[in-house]
């Protein structure tokens, strides 16, 4: 079938007809959210929506139920949207699970149920697999990424972000939106974010500056920190001060630097609390971040006590205190707050 971007899949909707079987291929979780948004809004009224509404997962071995929800009419609502994440799974299965899998669709597929729309979501596949050609041959696939090439990936995000601006009322002046795309490095999750509190800071100004986006958004290049988090699980006091030592040597600024770690500890914190969740996929949405960071965020807090995270933010904050107040070297500031973390009493190293 063919291949349409998540612009283009706007317009199919509005033609009115449905499509049975959609395939949301990519690892753009902004998209895939929007995504699920438009197929929800488009054919299934609000107060439908508890029933005619159905999420199934394939990593948990779901996807029959899936195919058996998608013959079964929803009550109070002439359609239904059937979601089955998680459809890279498939190809891990032994081999009788797997052909089951995909003879079970491949038996729907061929007479889909006519109040059904079915949403397969995969963020990659072999396509030489029974599964992978089963999928990419006879669904509608919508490409829920943003390229390969990094001047792609700045681009569609630039474009996003005017789009994602306008529906906040307010625009950007040159150069702003280009420079945001560039600071986020195209996290589409983390870009609707930053829009949002870089709206509420132009208020009734209805513009948003390049200034604006550089005093507010901290640049990716500093939420590299997530580095650190390791060596602060592990408490390895040496190289995380070796790493902020480079960190600041390169034109890091204190400030925005201490501003991504008291980030990365509240994400720390969520992600201990998650429940049910096993990989940086699963975790990426609730925790609004792209799965690499998600991983290694889950990866981390299972390393940290929920107390030891807790006085990390406390010391956090005391450090931001004291570098807005001024007065003190900024360098010894977050070589002892490194320290604190860390719990360690390794010297502070100046580079």
């Amino acid at each position: 079938m063919a291949r349409i971007s998540t612009e283009e899949l706007l317009g199919r909707l509005g033609k009115g007809k449905p499509v049975p079987a959609i395939l949301l291929y990519g690892e753009e979780p902004y998209l895939r959210d929007a995504c699920r948004g438009l197929l929800i809004e488009r054919y299934v009224p609000e107060a439908s929506r508890t029933w005619a509404v159905s999420r199934y997962s394939a990593g948990r071995g779901e996807t029959q139920a899936a195919v058996d929800q998608a013959q079964t009419m929803a009550m109070l609502s002439p359609q239904q949207v059937v979601f089955l994440e998680d459809g890279e799974a498939i190809e891990k299965l032994g081999e009788k699970n797997r052909d089951d899998a995909v003879a079970s669709l491949t038996a729907y597929l061929e007479n889909p149920a006519p109040f059904t729309v079915f949403v397969v979501e995969a963020t990659k596949l072999d396509q030489r697999m029974k599964w992978g050609k089963l999928l990419v041959e006879n669904m509608l696939v919508v490409e829920c990424g943003l390229g390969e090439k990094v001047e792609e990936r700045l681009a569609a995000a630039t474009a996003l972000a005017k789009s994602i601006a306008k529906e906040e009322g307010v625009e950007f002046e040159k150069g702003a939106a280009e420079d945001l795309a560039e600071f986020v490095a195209a996290d589409l999750m983390r870009l609707k974010t930053e829009i949002g509190k870089l709206a509420t800071f132009a208020a009734e100004r209805k513009l948003i500056r390049r200034q604006d986006v550089s005093a507010l958004v901290i640049s990716e290049k500093t939420t590299t920190v997530w580095e650190l988090a390791d060596m602060l699980a592990s408490r390895q006091s040496g190289k995380a001060l070796e790493f902020l030592d480079r960190l600041l040597r390169d034109g890091e600024e204190p400030l925005p630097m201490l501003g991504a770690i008291a980030w990365m500890y509240r994400k720390l914190i969520e992600a201990s609390e998650l429940k049910g969740v096993g990989n940086g996929w699963q975790a990426a949405r609730v925790l609004g971040m792209r799965p690499e960071q998600a991983e290694l965020a889950l990866q981390n807090a299972r390393k940290i006590s929920k107390g030891r995270l807790l006085n990390g933010l406390s010391a956090l904050q005391k450090a931001d205190d004291r570098l807005k107040r001024g007065g003190e070297d900024a360098r010894a500031v977050l070589e002892f707050l490194i320290t604190e973390l860390t719990g360690g009493e390794a010297k502070a190293a100046r580079g």
